[in-house]
């Protein structure tokens, strides 16, 4: 059934169509239109047999969620940023407990400064949580790929988050495709718990484990991620069958085909990317587009594959890692690995900054020219802004133009950029 809908009511309709029995809420821009129409669905009746708790925070919103999934229940929340890290203590027992629950992550940036655009910096703080993580290109995608999470989580026996762009995507409205009732029951049958909480039958969840188990505990739950990435592979497949969507998966290619360059882009930014690849081809660029989709677990088999033997490859990070480098790049350069290709890390779109196709024409041409020297470099830096309070405190300027890490870290050391 065609729509002409806000993302977050896209997303509020998937969720519902998985028929749910607790929904945990907590408003947090820009999630708060997908728990707020999930809310109005239930109230309306549209969704039934389904609890929807108001929380009164987000860390309460997860833990009542863990207690839902302990007990049985199909159960779903959403947050973004601050909310995110504020649950931080009950992701881990989440996934750590093997509990197969839902999140939306509206993707945004973390404060302090306060800042409430998108950029990937709040998710990407929880990758080692043990959860699955899930990146969405379009509404479209993450509409579906919020189906097919629920299906994962229950078959892998771990958490899922679906991380889609904050406001770039929550808040736009376009055309979605939303499966019929009756397609996703045959896609997603009734939830069935392999281990719950029952009087009748009691058991304990989540008791202590001391060294003589604990690592072997967290051998299991790695080997769960592996068996992840079968299973997200064959769940979207069965997905696409039924709809006819390219939907989901591990990793898309687009363009890749004889590229001298391969840029790797999480989330809507891919959408971009390829609207202007589509000119570059056409002026002779052979630059291709690598959509991450699965970062947790991390593909390397299917993104080696991927990369095949191309050269160069740029990861458009919009987070990093303070007093490191990129969060993507690492894994990038673990999966080719005894290869010559070089891999390099341009971050951009921090806090909402749009990513244009200026942006990624910029990342082309200096990955086509070889000036990509560093293996970080921030491509969309305003240098009025940073020299504004450099020249004045510490005599540091910077020049127009992509600044790399190597640059930054000489300015640091001899008050010279």
């Amino acid at each position: 059934m065609l729509k002409q809908i806000e993302g977050s009511l896209g997303i509020a309709e998937a969720v519902a169509l998985c028929r749910p029995g607790v929904v945990c809420a907590y408003p947090i821009s820009p999630q708060t239109h997908i728990v707020e129409n999930v809310g109005k669905l239930v109230k309306e009746g549209k969704l039934q047999n389904c609890e929807f708790i108001n929380c009164e925070s987000e860390f309460s919103a997860l833990s009542i969620s863990i207690g839902a999934s302990a007990g049985g229940v199909r159960t779903y929340t959403a947050t973004a940023s601050q909310g995110l890290l504020f649950m931080t203590e009950a992701i881990y027992n989440a996934s750590g407990l093997g509990l197969p629950i839902v999140m939306t992550v509206a993707s945004r940036a973390i404060g302090a400064p306060i800042n409430i655009w998108n950029d990937h910096s709040d998710s990407l703080s929880q990758r080692d949580s043990g959860w699955l993580q899930l990146f969405c290109e379009s509404n479209q995608d993450a509409l579906d790929t919020h189906i097919m999470a629920f299906k994962i989580a229950e078959k892998v026996g771990l958490p899922v988050m679906v991380l889609m762009d904050g406001f770039v995507l929550t808040h736009a409205f376009e055309r979605l495709d939303l499966p019929t009732q009756e397609q996703i029951d045959s896609f997603l049958p009734e939830y069935e718990p392999k281990e719950y909480l029952d009087p009748k039958d009691p058991i304990s969840m989540g008791a202590m484990v001391g060294p003589e188990a604990f690592t072997e505990v967290r051998l299991l739950q790695q080997r769960k991620m592996y068996k992840a990435l079968d299973v997200i592979e064959e769940v979207t497949k069965e997905y696409r069958a039924l709809t006819g969507r390219n939907s989901g998966g591990l990793l898309d290619c687009y363009n890749c085909e004889n590229a001298d360059v391969k840029l790797i882009i999480a989330g809507s930014s891919v959408g971009t990317a390829k609207d202007e690849i589509d000119v570059l081809t056409k002026q002779g660029y052979k630059v291709g587009i690598i959509s991450l989709k699965a970062f947790r677990p991390f593909p390397y088999d299917a993104l080696r594959a991927a990369i095949g033997d191309t050269k160069k490859v740029v990861v458009l990070e919009r987070a990093f890692s303070c007093g490191a480098r990129g969060i993507i790049c690492p894994e990038v350069e673990r999966a080719m690995r005894g290869t010559d290709c070089q891999v390099h890390t341009a971050i951009a779109g921090l806090g909402g900054r749009a990513i244009l196709g200026s942006t990624i024409k910029r990342i082309a041409d200096m990955a086509l020219n070889d000036q990509f020297k560093d293996e970080v470099t921030w491509v969309d830096v305003e240098p009025k802004v940073l020299n504004s309070y450099l020249k004045d405190s510490e005599n540091v300027t910077f020049a127009d133009g992509p600044v790399s890490d190597s640059a930054i870290i000489e300015s640091a050391k001899s008050g010279r950029a």
